[in-house]
């Protein structure tokens, strides 16, 4: 698969992730479609296209890193501690939107911040078109979402039960774990980049 090719799959595989999720934040039309289908079909479709989202951006981000990338602009090599650093306490905020507990109570949305957090970390090391694509496209639904978050009238899913410290130590945990399986495992075999090596992240 080429550069160009491969950038494509990826650019669908985005369209397929992103839709859905922006697609939630249209709260009227969201609960028309769950009337007509029922909650739980609902959920399931919203699931599987996400999933198959997500498989087909890391095939295509795969492939075109693969095939040669297209550099926009070089990135300084220390930039990649940046995303060694941040991606550790991204992953527990991911956990803790799961497990929530303290962590939860102070970030509100510890989903939406993990997941900024992890995009500007790799937006700071990657300087490629494709990189860029991602990173920034994942990055801007974040920040859309949690502004639409502000203006919705209603209550959404029904809220996981919050615990206290406990649960923040059970995130802490299940992050780090989570943490060590993107780096030693997820990154060098899906994406082709060693994460914790000198020459993680980046180009």
């Amino acid at each position: 698969m080429g550069t160009l090719t491969g950038l494509a799959v990826e650019i669908i595989g985005l369209a397929i992730f992103l839709g859905p999720h922006v697609f939630v934040t249209m709260r009227n039309e969201r609960a028309s479609l769950v009337a007509r289908i029922g909650e739980w079909p609902y959920r399931g479709l919203f699931s599987l296209i996400s999933i198959a989202g997500i498989v087909i951006i890391a095939y295509g981000f795969a492939s075109y890193r693969a095939a040669g990338t297209i550099v926009v602009w070089n990135p300084p090599a220390w930039t990649r501690h940046i995303v060694v650093v941040l991606m550790w306490p991204a992953s527990i905020m991911v956990a803790a939107a799961y497990i929530p507990g303290n962590i939860q109570r102070v970030l509100k949305h510890p989903m939406l911040v993990g997941v900024k957090t992890w995009a500007f970390a790799h937006l700071c090391a990657n300087g490629d078109l494709g990189g860029i694509i991602l990173f920034g496209s994942v990055l801007a639904w974040a920040v859309y979402d949690r502004i639409t978050l502000k203006h919705r009238a209603d209550p959404g899913a029904p809220p996981i039960l919050v615990g206290g410290s406990k649960n923040d130590m059970i995130a802490i945990v299940a992050g780090t774990i989570i943490y060590l399986a993107l780096g030693f495992v997820f990154h060098p075999v899906v994406i082709g980049v060693a994460a914790f090596a000198t020459s993680a992240m980046g180009n």
